[in-house]
Order: structure tokens, then sequence, then C-alpha cells
């Protein structure tokens, strides 16, 4: 079965963290541990996205990354549909590169 375009949901996690001070880059590292672990994927540095089957999941994990913002620098989440993310174009130089599929769904009897 086949998930609607417009139900998925990529939910973005863009991020400016000081690394200045130790203190400073353990709270980079275990925001970025913490984005991983939740299934979030780098798709450039501080740029890190999740596809969501529905606006309720991305809500879930909206939620997570939110509890783990360390206490200084900049975090932005923002999700777009699936049909929206088809329309990125990707570019590795100057040559076109594919986008990122969404993860195949288990189906439960």
């Amino acid at each position: 079965m086949a998930l609607s375009e417009y139900k998925g949901v990529w939910l973005f996690v863009l991020f400016d963290l000081p690394v200045l001070t130790p203190e400073d880059k353990r709270n980079y590292v275990h925001f970025r541990n913490h984005l991983l672990r939740d299934g979030f994927n780098m798709l450039q540095f501080s740029v890190y996205a999740r596809y969501c089957p529905s606006e309720d999941a991305s809500d879930v994990h909206r939620k997570r990354a939110r509890t783990a913002i360390p206490p200084g620098g900049q975090v932005r989440i923002v999700g777009i549909t699936d049909k929206q993310f088809a329309k990125m174009e990707n570019y590795l130089g100057r040559k076109r590169a594919r986008t990122e599929e969404p993860p195949d769904q288990l189906l439960l009897l």
C-alpha cells in the first residue's frame, strides 16, 4: 500500500551551535547523537531530516528534538510534506543527485 505524498512528513532540524568551550562541544555532540538515535539522518552539516508517516508522528519527534535543545545557539525545526520534499533539487557539485526516499513501511496484519 502506497503512502500518501501529502500525509508523510519530512521533519528537518537545522542548527547552529557554539563549539567554543568543552561544555559547548559536549552539548553539540549530545544534541547530534540525540537526533541520530531518534532516526534523523544528516543531510548536510547541521541539517538533519527524518521521515514520519503522519503529522502526528512528526509531532512526537518534534517534541523529542525540543527536549534535547542545548542552552546556546540556534535551532530550527520545520516539517514539509513528502510531496514538497520530492520537489527538492539536490546537487553534488554541478551534477544533480537523487533526494532521499522515504523508508519502506512495515505492514502488520
